[in-house]
């Protein structure tokens, strides 16, 4: 069952950590380090560098399994790099060699059948590491070049949402097999019931680290790829815009209303009703806004609004 409790920036870090100790290697992943006393998230946060909303937002999603992070514009990417980049690190290089280790203290390796179940974690763990030095070699990068404002164009993040899927099928025959054909007594039975409880538990964190990527990540990626594209057509059309010497004071107010209406999609009567002045009137600024501007389509007049500040490009379907 969910905690159901949303912990907010006041909140004690150690009363976070107390009640979800499963949260402890999240601290690790942000880069947040033990020891923070009595204080707040918010404090914590700063002290190690770590955008507190960013942090809260993953942190409430994998206790309680929910939140809507479609067009969240406060999430920081930065942030999110680092925590998904530290965690797939802690997956590979400790989590994974350390049940390995736990399964040969467990079972008997001399015999067929414990091998047998080594080879089952050996090809999980092979899958598992493929996929996430796939992430580490192809869509961080490309996340990295989004943030530096030149996005390598043969990449998206709907390439990476579509093939994303956690290696999970033989784990749960794993599972399955230690259970109904490995029982053992005293010693050995102790250790692996310890192993299939660390086994069940790393299951959860690779499911919700999953869940993370595709709806936290993942939206907070479409959001970036968005506003780099609005970016980069903004710079070129403001390029051109400057070597044609048009000047949007060239325009008196009412042509530069006439010209908001029009990229609103409003037709001549609209735009008359709108402004309370006649079609004929409507007409004659649209001739005007023409000779002076040498612009007389659609699409070019909603360029130049854009460029000159007249429309948001956030509002615009381009």
């Amino acid at each position: 069952m969910k905690n159901q409790k949303m912990y907010e920036s006041d909140d004690k870090m150690i009363s976070l950590i107390r009640d979800n100790y499963d949260l402890l290697q999240a601290l690790g992943s942000f880069g947040i380090s033990l020891g923070f006393g009595d204080k707040t998230v918010e404090e914590t946060c700063r002290d190690n560098g770590v955008d507190t909303y960013t942090f809260l937002a993953v942190v409430n999603y994998t206790i309680n399994g929910s939140g809507d992070f479609s067009d969240d514009p406060r999430l920081d990417v930065h942030t999110l790099l680092h925590y998904l980049d530290a965690s797939h690190k802690y997956y590979l290089d400790f989590q994974l060699p350390f049940i390995r280790r736990e399964l040969q203290e467990s079972l008997s390796t001399d015999s067929s059948l414990g091998q047998l179940i080594l080879r089952l974690y050996d090809e999980y763990a092979h899958e598992i590491r493929r996929h996430m030095q796939y992430e580490q070699r192809t869509l961080f990068p490309y996340v990295e070049s989004l943030l530096g404002g030149e996005p390598k164009s043969d990449y998206n993040v709907e390439t990476f949402s579509k093939h994303h899927a956690s290696a999970d099928k033989k784990l749960r025959e794993l599972k399955l097999l230690i259970i109904k054909y490995l029982p053992s007594d005293g010693l050995h039975n102790s250790q692996l019931t310890a192993t299939l409880h660390d086994i069940y538990d790393n299951e959860a964190w690779l499911r919700q680290h999953s869940q993370v990527e595709d709806d936290i990540f993942v939206p907070a990626i479409r959001r970036l790829e968005k506003l780099v594209k609005q970016s980069d057509v903004t710079r070129n059309i403001s390029g051109m815009m400057m070597a044609s010497g048009q000047n949007v004071d060239a325009l008196s107010d009412r042509e530069k209303d006439v010209i908001i209406a029009l990229v609103q999609g409003m037709s001549n009567k609209e735009i008359a009703n709108h402004l309370c002045i006649s079609v004929n009137t409507v007409i004659t600024h649209r001739r005007n806004i023409a000779q002076k501007l040498q612009i007389h389509s659609p699409a070019g007049l909603t360029i130049y609004a854009i460029i000159n500040g007249l429309v948001d490009i956030s509002t615009v379907k381009l």
